[in-house]
């Protein structure tokens, strides 16, 4: 009898370089926290040397920035960015909304699946989760219309709007039932084949996102 081979790990370097990310993401490690090599080691269980692979990484991606013989400072969300985020989004997703009417049946079914998914985990407060979901839901209806180019252009924004809606979901807890609502609306215009709807919405449901990088919304 032939034992089982063991599970590999991944790499030193690419835990520590998860770990971190997950944090960022989670807001387990907050903007404005300090890391230090010596914490993170410890955390993961590795060395130094991997440590300092995984945050030159994290540099490059703009989530941490390096001080060195300090430690890496976790970068909080700026105003500037998320309006970059507001500005590609709508470009992308009211482009995406009109070209998914009419909707198939298969894209209908797999958005009443993340809502109702969405709205479990609202309810449970696992607000990282229903950040994941969220763009999911956004994500399906880019995927929809068929051009890999967009859809990667639109993936390359999956860690910045994770970490944005996170960040909003606890600052405007209020937020979490108009987003759900906004979504239903998504998903009705889709239902209906009202691509000017499913438009209008989707400019309205991201768009409320510039006016909190103006601090308009409190």
């Amino acid at each position: 009898m032939t034992s089982l081979a063991p599970v590999k790990q991944p790499p030193a370097a690419e835990r520590v370089y998860s770990h971190v990310k997950q944090g960022v993401l989670e807001r387990r490690y907050e903007g404005g926290t300090l890391l230090t090599e010596g914490e993170l080691a410890e955390a993961v269980g590795v060395s130094r040397t991997p440590v300092r692979e995984a945050l030159l990484r994290l540099e490059v991606e703009g989530l941490i920035k390096l001080y060195p013989k300090k430690g890496a400072l976790v970068l909080p969300v700026s105003a500037q960015e998320i309006a970059d985020v507001v500005e590609t989004r709508l470009l992308v997703e009211e482009h995406a909304a009109r070209k998914a009417v009419p909707a198939p049946p298969g894209l209908i079914e797999r958005l009443e699946q993340l809502l109702a998914r969405q709205k479990e985990q609202a309810a449970a407060g696992d607000f990282a989760a229903a950040s994941v979901t969220d763009r999911c839901f956004h994500a399906e209806i880019v995927r929809s219309g068929g051009n890999e180019i967009l859809s990667r252009l639109y993936d390359q924004l999956r860690d910045r709007q994770l970490r944005m809606g996170v960040a909003v979901m606890h600052s405007h807890p209020d937020r979490i039932a108009k987003t759900l609502a906004e979504h239903e609306e998504i998903l009705h215009a889709l239902r209906s084949g009202d691509a000017e709807a499913a438009v209008g919405v989707v400019h309205r449901h991201v768009g409320w996102f510039s006016h909190l990088a103006r601090g308009e919304v409190r």
